[in-house]
């Protein structure tokens, strides 16, 4: 089996060779590009065509949002995860549009970039379907990234644990819609398997994610998801309910 090639992308020169060391000396992965100018990053990319790249927002030459629009365009199948010391949700859902699949707020350790990272390769958000429609342009069309536009049109900030715990819930929901009835028997458990955790947690922390979100009061863009005015107001789902509206909205367009 091949290694995960990872592109480093950060300003902080003194954080860049330590998390280029710690990912080298990873198991399954190896550094193929790293650097703090945000123009040899573009060409890097191209040179290297990594499977994931970590970028910093804050770059010299070309900063981390031209970089990421580049690997959107250009390397579609690339992960990219943004990093930066804001923690501004206009920024993160920023960081988000312009292709970051995630986003790490700094202070960070080097551990819990690759954690991260970890994480989503390993919840197949490599695994990109490239579409081509009628016009003949090219567009990135994947249930991670379906999911994670949903959640960030909704409010559901990427930084909170619950994003990617309700994400890996709702890709196994539409798998199998049945687990919908065994959320605390069989797909809590499983989410906290994969992400190292305990089941009582990820009920916890997806039961905050959907708080966040109905508490910021987007009931239009709630609205503009679903198709109808859903749990408008105080009337939230629970985390069962959520997964499962997700999860059949997502089932019925792949029709």
């Amino acid at each position: 089996m091949k290694n995960v090639k990872l592109a480093i992308f950060e300003n902080n020169e003194e954080f860049l060779n330590e998390l280029s060391g710690f990912a080298a000396n990873t198991e399954g992965y190896e550094v193929c590009a790293a650097t703090a100018n945000g123009n040899a990053a573009v060409e890097m990319m191209g040179r290297n065509n990594p499977d994931v790249a970590i970028v910093d927002l804050v770059l010299t030459g070309l900063d981390g949002f031209g970089v990421l629009d580049y690997i959107r365009e250009n390397h579609p199948s690339c992960l990219a995860i943004a990093i930066g010391g804001f923690k501004d949700d206009k920024i993160v859902d920023q960081a988000i549009e312009h292709g970051a699949v995630y986003y790490l707020a700094k202070p960070v350790t080097a551990q819990t970039v690759m954690d991260r990272i970890k994480d989503l390769s390993g919840s197949r958000a490599l695994s990109y379907k490239v579409a081509t429609d009628i016009r003949g342009k090219r567009k990135v069309s994947s249930l991670d990234e379906k999911i994670s536009n949903i959640f960030i049109t909704i409010g559901i900030p990427p930084h909170i644990k619950g994003f990617s715990y309700l994400r890996e819930g709702i890709k196994l929901a539409v798998d199998d819609p049945s687990i919908i009835n065994k959320v605390t028997k069989e797909l809590y458990p499983q989410i906290a398997e994969r992400f190292t955790t305990s089941a009582s947690k990820v009920e916890r922390a997806i039961r905050h994610a959907i708080e966040v979100a109905w508490n910021r009061g987007r009931a239009e863009a709630i609205s503009s998801i679903f198709g109808a005015r859903v749990y408008i107001g105080n009337e939230r789902p629970t985390n069962s309910e959520f997964i499962a509206l997700v999860a059949d909205k997502l089932i019925l367009e792949s029709l």
